[in-house]
């Protein structure tokens, strides 16, 4: 206990923990959890509490905890090559095989990867070849990004202002002044309560259309989004939406950057959530699926489109200016291999609809006819509770009473690790693509004995 004891006066004394109220936590008043091992869809923390990870990590675990193919693969790579920079033509046979993986993947009008670290430099690197390709095309003035409210696309300078949250905003300056948003396809949140949902498509892409014609089409260079919204809510589109904004993008010449760092690589029951929602996107974001979180590693995956713009530009300009010391990292890529091959031999992309499709049911008919339960939303294994006040008069709770903290606490009490989102009562669950129908109905157990107790 010592040992323990000492580690977690450590973690207090020297560790900037993200995401966390840091005074709160300095003065020992928020626990502190120090997690020792994992497998499959468990981890165990040091005093040997056994939790089942019902959001993956950050929904990034999509295999399950313990696989020890991706670790044999990283330690013979650091073993063999623990790195080598991708500058200038380098590479290495990881990398490589996992560009090729990706691309043998990835919808058929994208025709190059780069990488990087984390969804975050990714979507940095997408908003700066946006810039590049712009400006090698001589339109130098269409610079301006559309994100969406309740958006997550990272939290760095630019990638924090396309993320449409507040707690990324409020006293860090953001969002920077080229970027714009604009309505999120939320429909339970929706203003106007008559809305159908096809109503309600047409509403978003005719926000979106007034903003790009208020702002100026010729300003414009690229819309972000999310195929389903994840850190917002875990909201999936209603009917139509992608196509709605699709048309509306093509007919004002802006590029689509689909975020697919939550959706990317199966957590959909699809490859992509490109796939799922018919998205012809010019990039797509990816991160946490592909390497299952075992190492860091991102991707921007580039389209034909773009990417001629950008040899163009080489051609003139000469090398392009972009790298990161890290990109491409041999032991991430190594992880990337595995894990790809992990996902295909498991069935995981099959599993995710499968099992996601049951853990709705299950979850809907368990709690959905609960007075406080205002919604369950959810596709493949992404799935959202939202509770509300009144659900009659769709009356959301005082956030003060940080009630979906307390739901999440009360499944936490029974083994269960659940997300509270942030901007409303939402408990979120991501689990990995590896959950059983079984484990399923332990999360739904366990979320209705916490309803029960919160709301009694």
């Amino acid at each position: 206990m010592l040992t323990n004891d000492q580690l977690s006066l450590w973690d207090r004394e020297n560790f900037f923990h993200p995401s966390t109220h840091l005074a709160q936590f300095a003065r020992g008043e928020a626990p502190n959890r120090i997690i020792s091992t994992g497998e499959g869809v468990y981890i165990t923390d040091r005093d040997g509490n056994k939790l089942l990870d019902a959001f993956a990590g950050l929904y990034c675990v999509n295999v399950g905890y313990g696989r020890q193919e991706i670790a044999e693969a990283i330690a013979k790579q650091a073993r063999e090559l623990a790195y080598y920079h991708a500058y200038v033509g380098h590479g290495t046979e990881a990398s490589i095989t996992l560009s090729k993986m990706i691309m043998d993947r990835a919808p058929g009008n994208m025709s190059k990867v780069y990488f990087g670290l984390s969804g975050s430099d990714a979507n940095e690197t997408n908003i700066k070849l946006v810039w590049y390709y712009n400006n090698i095309l001589g339109r130098p003035e269409k610079k301006k990004i559309i994100s969406r409210w309740r958006g997550y696309h990272g939290s760095g300078l630019m990638t924090g202002s396309l993320t449409g949250l507040e707690l990324f905003h409020k006293k860090f300056d953001l969002p920077l002044a080229q970027v714009i948003h604009t309505e999120a396809p939320y429909y339970f949140r929706r203003t106007d309560q008559a809305q159908s949902e096809e109503e309600f498509t047409a509403h978003c892409a005719g926000k979106l259309e007034k903003l790009i014609l208020a702002e100026g089409p010729d300003t414009v260079a690229a819309f972000i989004g999310e195929p389903v919204l994840g850190t917002g809510g875990l909201v999936p589109p209603p009917p139509g939406y992608w196509a709605a904004i699709q048309a509306v993008l093509k007919k004002y010449d802006i590029l689509l950057i689909a975020d697919e760092v939550v959706t990317g690589f199966g957590r959909l029951g699809s490859m992509f959530g490109s796939d799922h929602y018919g998205i012809e996107a010019d990039i797509i974001t990816s991160a946490k699926g592909l390497t299952s979180a075992y190492a860091p590693l991102s991707a921007s995956i580039i389209s034909g489109k773009v990417w001629k713009v950008l040899e163009d530009g080489t051609d003139e300009f000469g090398a392009i200016g972009h790298g990161w010391t890290y990109s491409a990292h041999p032991i991430g890529a190594a992880a990337g291999v595995a894990n790809l091959k992990l996902i295909d031999d498991m069935g995981l992309v099959e599993n995710a609809g499968k099992v996601g499709s049951y853990f709705k049911a299950a979850m809907t008919k368990a709690i959905a006819d609960r007075a406080k339960v205002g919604d369950v939303r959810g596709e493949g294994l992404m799935l959202a509770v939202e509770f509300v006040e009144d659900r009659e008069a769709r009356r959301f709770f005082d956030p003060s009473l940080t009630m979906g903290a307390k739901v999440a606490a009360a499944l936490l009490k029974r083994g269960v690790i659940a997300r509270a989102m942030p901007q409303g009562d939402i408990i979120g669950f991501a689990p990995p693509l590896c959950l059983s129908n079984a484990e399923a109905d332990k999360i739904v157990g366990a979320m209705q004995e916490a309803v029960e107790e919160v709301f009694a």
